[in-house]
């Protein structure tokens, strides 16, 4: 076992750090070289205190912080400033027989042999941390007549901790740049999606260290142990002069990949969103069950946002919002909007919604429904006179409920498929699509209206039955692959893009006359 990972288990047993601490302080140390016990001391893990009193007993020498010490260019002209930055030593007291030198090795003797022999007196080593140590010999380069001021050294000591921020530069191309995404990766340069489709950005290859600095830079102060622990955090920031942006961070390959989203902060209407204005019919209802579904990265979440908006705006109730994480900061209009955030403000989707009818809300938000418990609460909340609306991972209308039924045992499904087909008021299935003449992407849409026929054929489970019998269009059912042929004919975008979001293909081209 070597020295580094004696001295951090020796902190493990002492109950210092713990030993996911220690791994990750070794995975940096690994990654960027550097001492272990300075690295701990970054990351938080311990404090300086801590640190000096280890190292003392290590290795058996007297500790000094410099941060408490003012040295004086006297002491200091000791020894010659190359011999100083060359050695790594630093003369902090001297008497008529002896030398005081700080060291990050106080065992290190042929250094202190040399230097015996060079000033004619002995030398009385003690231990400072690397990270101090590098912070007083930066001072005494740019200032060698002044000494060292131990205020001074405290602002060196930062100046040699702390990067300049990296995030930044990339936050602003990504908001100049009309991105929908960023994507920080070790092994590849930074990257952006425009239109669905990735480019690389004319950048150096990203390292893991790189990675992990972006990670620290945009997480919360706190939040890195929960980081560790789960392996993937989602949370949102906001920079006042740049805006606001979602974060997804997860580990892969035992590293740390980021994904970066950029949120405007300002909601748009169901008319800057191409949607249908028949939609704030149903988003001023006051029960029922409304789903939006559709593929990830497609708008789900800002539809949503502009329906709570709607609600906000021309009702006077009370919302509560469960999100993961915070995307749109919604103001009070005539409504109170209370914003939940998964991981900070409650531990998941389901702990929130087992809680919220004592919150007393009248429309109920949830960012997106993922698993049995979740459904469940939607359903009986949408059922006892709330209005609830959910985002979906399904790619169409009826693969929505289907994926609610099939998402709960057997002999519970018919229960299901009865509550659905009573609290269901509209399934909004939707795809961003590349439009055909201007940057930016216009909304393909895909509705069903739970009609009195649409319940029946819920209820009896035959949902398969509405694709392919009202394929052409009704009150109650609409195809996205109408609303691709109607934007194919409109000249919004190309035949190509329709073809490849289309449900039924074949339905698609004979709608567009296309050959």
């Amino acid at each position: 076992m070597g020295e580094r990972e004696r001295f951090g288990e020796v902190l493990v047993k002492q109950g210092l750090i713990n030993k996911n601490q220690l791994k990750e302080a070794l995975r940096r140390q690994a990654q960027k070289g550097g001492h272990l016990g300075s690295i701990l001391v970054e990351l938080g893990y311990l404090s300086v205190d801590e640190l000096i009193n280890q190292l003392s007993l290590q290795l058996t020498v007297p500790s000094v912080n410099l941060l408490n010490l003012d040295i004086t260019p006297e002491i200091l002209k000791i020894l010659p400033l190359d011999k100083i930055k060359t050695l790594k030593v630093l003369p902090i007291g001297f008497d008529e027989h002896s030398v005081t030198l700080a060291m990050v090795n106080p065992n290190d003797m042929a250094t202190i042999s040399d230097l015996e022999f060079y000033l004619g007196k002995k030398i009385k080593p003690v231990v400072v941390p690397s990270y101090q140590l590098d912070a007083a010999i930066n001072s005494l380069i740019s200032s060698p007549e002044r000494g060292i001021n131990k205020d001074a050294l405290a602002i060196e000591v930062r100046k040699v901790r702390e990067k300049p921020s990296q995030i930044i530069p990339l936050l602003k191309y990504l908001v100049e740049s009309s991105a929908s995404d960023m994507f920080l990766t070790p092994g590849v340069p930074p990257s952006i999606k425009i239109h669905n489709e990735l480019k690389r950005m004319n950048m150096d290859i990203l390292s893991p260290s790189d990675c992990e600095h972006y990670a620290r830079e945009l997480l919360p102060q706190n939040h890195w142990e929960y980081f560790l622990t789960r392996g993937d955090h989602d949370f949102a920031v906001t920079y006042p002069e740049i805006g606001r942006f979602r974060v997804n961070l997860y580990k892969q390959r035992n590293s740390i990949s980021i994904t970066i989203r950029y949120v405007t902060d300002i909601i748009p209407s169901l008319k800057e969103l191409n949607l249908p204005e028949w939609l704030k019919e149903y988003a001023l209802k006051p029960q029922g069950l409304i789903l939006i579904s559709g593929p990830s990265g497609h708008g789900k979440t800002t539809t949503m946002a502009a329906m709570v908006d709607l609600i906000n705006t021309h009702r006077s109730c009370n919302i509560v919002t469960l999100e993961d994480p915070i995307e749109y900061l919604h103001k009070h209009k005539n409504s109170n909007v209370n914003q939940r955030e998964i991981g900070l403000d409650t531990l998941s989707f389901s702990e929130a919604l087992r809680h919220i009818f004592r919150q007393d809300p009248d429309v109920i938000a949830i960012g997106e429904l993922r698993d049995i418990e979740s459904f469940e609460i939607a359903l009986h909340a949408a059922d006892t006179g709330h209005l609830v609306l959910a985002t979906v991972h399904a790619s169409n209308s009826t693969s929505t409920i289907e994926r609610i039924v099939n998402i709960f045992p057997h002999h519970q499904q018919n229960l299901i498929r009865l509550k659905l087909a009573d609290s269901l008021l509209l399934v909004f299935s939707q795809k961003l699509i590349p439009m055909a003449k201007s940057e930016g992407r216009i909304v393909a849409y895909e509705k069903l209206i739970n009609s009195y026929r649409i319940k029946n054929l819920i209820r009896e489970a035959k949902t398969h039955q509405i694709r392919s019998q009202m394929e052409s269009g009704t009150d109650d059912f609409t195809s996205i692959d109408l609303s691709l042929a109607t934007l194919y004919r409109l000249g919004e975008i190309t035949y190509d893009a329709g073809f490849l979001y289309a449900e039924n293909p074949d339905f698609y081209r004979s709608l567009t006359g296309v050959v």
